[in-house]
């Protein structure tokens, strides 16, 4: 029985792949096969018609904002055709209403599909609002939580030029938004041994808890009396900082 080794180099551009649950990816950006087949695979989620492999490779587009920055004539320059291109400028401005539900598994993110997309549709509104504690509040596992963080911090902000809007749809019995507001805990605590025992007590009660500071957050804990970073941005966009939790939480 002759036996098959795996390969350890991607096949295009010759790149060390990586191994993510048993499965193999080149994770080289400047790949050119890859890039086909983010594209093609984006195409096929949002269900761009006319957006096949043969087309993407007359199109010589390597980036998704190189697509949607092409015109009626670069694509009917490059298809030879008025007709086809007439068609697939249609599709694309189409797929831009695609919600975060729809468009977050086109992007290829390892483990994030449209189970994981769904998950967090029924606890937050948009991208901005996701973190890791969002991800496993959703039911996420540890592994797909790291690899969607990760992308939002590595690769979001060149995709949020993107013509989407980035918010999910609507999705019934969905979670109720938070009343009393939006809490993030910067530095060590007084008041708790610890932030985790913190946050339990905080979400028992009504809030929601961020590990990091986002426009969504409506009070910052500060019990070191250190002015951080954090600190200085917050009092800077408005939102009142806590300096003693068990008093402000009423204990």
């Amino acid at each position: 029985m002759t036996k098959i080794e795996a390969p350890s180099n991607c096949p295009s551009c010759n790149s060390v792949l990586n191994e993510v649950n048993h499965l193999l990816y080149c994770v080289n950006p400047q790949c050119g096969e890859k890039a086909l087949k983010l594209i093609e695979h984006f195409a096929k989620t949002l269900k761009i018609k006319g957006l096949g492999p043969a087309t993407i490779v007359k199109l010589d587009v390597l980036h998704l904002e190189e697509l949607y920055a092409l015109t009626l004539d670069d694509i009917a320059h490059a298809l030879g055709s008025d007709r086809l291109a007439a068609k697939l400028v249609d599709e694309l401005e189409r797929s831009q209403s695609a919600p975060l539900n729809v468009l977050l598994p086109a992007f290829s993110i390892p483990l994030v599909g449209k189970t994981a997309s769904e998950k967090l549709s029924k606890v937050c509104n948009d991208i901005e609002e996701i973190d890791y504690e969002i991800c496993r509040k959703a039911g996420l596992g540890e592994k797909t939580a790291i690899n969607l963080c990760n992308w939002i911090e590595n690769s979001f902000l060149e995709m949020s030029l993107l013509p989407f809007s980035f918010k999910f749809d609507e999705i019934p019995n969905k979670q109720p938004d938070v009343v009393k507001g939006v809490v993030c805990i910067s530095g060590k605590l007084k008041s708790f041994k610890t932030k985790a025992e913190a946050n339990a007590k905080l979400e028992e009660l009504g809030y929601l808890t961020k590990s990091s500071f986002t426009k969504t957050v409506t009070h910052l804990v500060n019990e070191s009396g250190i002015e951080s970073a954090k600190t200085t941005k917050a009092r800077d966009s408005g939102v009142h900082i806590v300096t003693n939790l068990k008093q402000f939480i009423g204990e």
